[in-house]
């Protein structure tokens, strides 16, 4: 009489509610932790700010948002023309954002409703009216000077000193919010104009 094998199926992988559950709550707990960790990743290097002023009109109108690049003075330089976001030098615990015109070393002048920077005038397209004030500067090492481009409204360095570089949070970079007045935030002109042979 001949032997036979019987060979039982596998027992079907039937998986228990309690793993599916834990299964479900250790996944939903790793894309949280992704989720903020992207989140810290995101806000290490970018800022989202709102205009709050009138100071910087008409490049910048209260209620906008934009974004600011946190590391651009980290790996790059300041250059006049830049519009920065920094820790207002009297009360840190303010933001505020102003356009750099004199950089360390630079000279500013401002007089006849004009502005010089080291004794060539800047073609400023940007501001609203021409200053109404009078002064020279000298940028010491370390600092910034920096003007609203709502000239005549705006609290800046021509009333109150300069900026400690330490003070910079980022470059402001473009506005995205309202969406029908998105634009790139930069000014060569300035630059090109204060760099002039």
């Amino acid at each position: 009489m001949g032997m036979y094998t019987i060979e039982t199926p596998p027992e079907p992988d039937v998986q228990h509610p309690r793993s599916a559950w834990i299964s479900f709550l250790l996944e939903t707990i790793q894309t949280i932790v992704l989720a903020v960790a992207l989140y810290f990743l995101i806000d290490s290097v970018v800022a989202r700010v709102r205009v709050e002023n009138i100071s910087m009109e008409p490049t910048l109108m209260p209620g906008e948002f934009i974004l600011v690049n946190k590391l651009a003075y980290r790996i790059g330089e300041f250059n006049r023309g830049d519009v920065i976001v920094f820790h207002y030098p009297p009360n840190p615990q303010e933001d505020y954002i102003k356009r750099v015109i004199g950089i360390p070393g630079d000279e500013v002048m401002i007089g006849n409703q004009k502005v010089l920077v080291n004794g060539y005038e800047l073609d400023e397209p940007y501001i609203s009216a021409e200053p109404q004030y009078d002064g020279t500067w000298k940028v010491p090492p370390g600092f910034l000077f920096v003007l609203g481009d709502n000239r005549n409204q705006s609290s800046d360095s021509h009333s109150w000193g300069f900026v400690p570089v330490e003070n910079v949070v980022g470059k402001a970079l473009v506005v995205y919010w309202p969406f029908s007045e998105l634009k790139l935030l930069s000014q060569p002109m300035t630059v090109n104009a204060a760099n002039a042979p």
